[in-house]
């Protein structure tokens, strides 16, 4: 479902380089070819923190119980409806989250964190935080 936050994401790409703001993907590891299939969704920079520093000093986790959530598997069926599949590679178990980071003591402007498998950030909310950025002159 992350290939389909991706996408969405980078529907904004041309707004976000009118605005001088990068798209970045900030992944917790690459296994097989997980980055190459990941990239036709996402339009911007990918890096890899194997370390999982950005992650907190406290990994957000939705263990296997998560699977019996309602929310969780409408929202698989969601993203398999739009044409999205996932991979069964790695460790699929940590939350992930959407952030708007502004540079210098701006910080952070928007923080969208999972609370289930496939909780997307609604795209609106991104772009009206990254045009409260105040570029450093």
């Amino acid at each position: 479902m992350c290939r389909e936050e991706a996408s969405a994401l980078s529907s904004l790409k041309p707004q976000l380089e009118e605005l001088g703001v990068p798209l970045v993907a900030v992944v917790k590891e690459d296994i097989g070819t997980e980055i190459r299939d990941f990239r036709p969704h996402f339009a911007g920079d990918i890096y890899i923190d194997e370390q999982k520093r950005f992650y907190g000093p406290v990994q957000r986790r939705m263990g296997g119980l998560g699977f019996i959530r309602l929310g969780v598997w409408q929202n698989f069926r969601r993203a398999w409806r739009s044409g999205y599949q996932g991979n069964m590679n790695g460790e699929g178990f940590v939350l992930g989250g959407v952030f708007v980071i502004g540079p210098a003591e701006q910080g952070i402007l928007l923080e969208h964190r999972e609370k289930e498998f496939g909780d997307k950030v609604d795209t609106a909310n991104v772009l009206e935080a990254v045009k409260k950025i105040v570029p450093v002159k």
